[in-house]
């Protein structure tokens, strides 16, 4: 299979959806009801906090902001775990062509982690989420017409076939993958395997993820129905 890809020169932005807040929640205002005192708190904890970001050449790449560089693109290379193209032993950050194919991707592991705690699929659970806009420069392994021979590569919960393939790019240094999306087949997705092609993480937009029964509600503005998904069916509605 690897002897039959080609490379695809990807210079574009592609998004990031990560677990965020609409509104930001002051970590101290459990401890005292005094938001002088939440300031004091804020102010020890800057001085004893690890130094934020700093870019390693900085003449050429202006530092930008170290929570939304850590955030947007360093996290999944820090906290390693298993996924489709990774066994847990190798970080792997995902993104996707459009914000879209992230809410397809990012709703089906959401529904599935629900899933797993009892209940939850009977209740009414909130989620928020956020988006980042992150620039990818990269000759990556396009493996979108592999997939018509090895289906495995697209298969919607055995990631046995991919995480081998995830292996040997992570072995021979290759800085990542182009492929098609598995929950939205008009999507295509990236995988990187070095955080040194993605640079210059910009806010996108904000996400509500509603769980109604078997449907995932998706707001873009509070209020107002974006994408509706029924987890019970391949098939999803905008």
């Amino acid at each position: 299979m690897f002897d039959r890809l080609t490379l695809a020169d990807v210079h574009q932005d592609v998004a990031r959806n990560i677990v965020s807040l609409r509104q930001s929640q002051d970590l101290f205002d459990d401890l005292t009801d005094d938001p002088a005192e939440w300031l004091l708190a804020q102010k020890v904890e800057d001085e004893v906090k690890p130094p934020p970001y700093r870019s390693g050449t900085p003449v050429i790449d202006r530092p930008f902001e170290d929570a939304e560089w850590f955030n947007a693109i360093i996290w999944p290379f820090k906290h390693w775990q298993s996924s489709r193209f990774s066994d847990g032993s190798h970080g792997v950050w995902y993104g996707s062509e459009s914000v879209e194919t992230t809410v397809h991707e990012s709703s089906y592991h959401w529904y599935r982690g629900l899933l797993g705690d009892a209940g939850f699929e009977r209740m009414a659970v909130i989620a928020e989420r956020k988006v980042y806009s992150v620039a990818c420069g990269a000759a990556l392994l396009d493996f979108r017409k592999a997939a018509d021979e090895h289906p495995d590569l697209l298969h919607p919960s055995d990631y046995g076939f991919c995480q081998s393939v995830g292996a040997r790019i992570h072995r021979e240094g290759h800085p990542g993958l182009l492929t098609r999306s598995v929950r939205r087949p008009a999507g295509e997705n990236v995988a990187i395997f070095n955080p040194g092609v993605l640079s210059n993480p910009r806010h996108n937009c904000l996400l509500t993820y509603r769980l109604e029964g078997e449907r995932i509600v998706v707001e873009r503005q509070p209020g107002v129905t974006w994408i509706t998904l029924n987890m019970g069916c391949a098939n999803a509605r905008r």
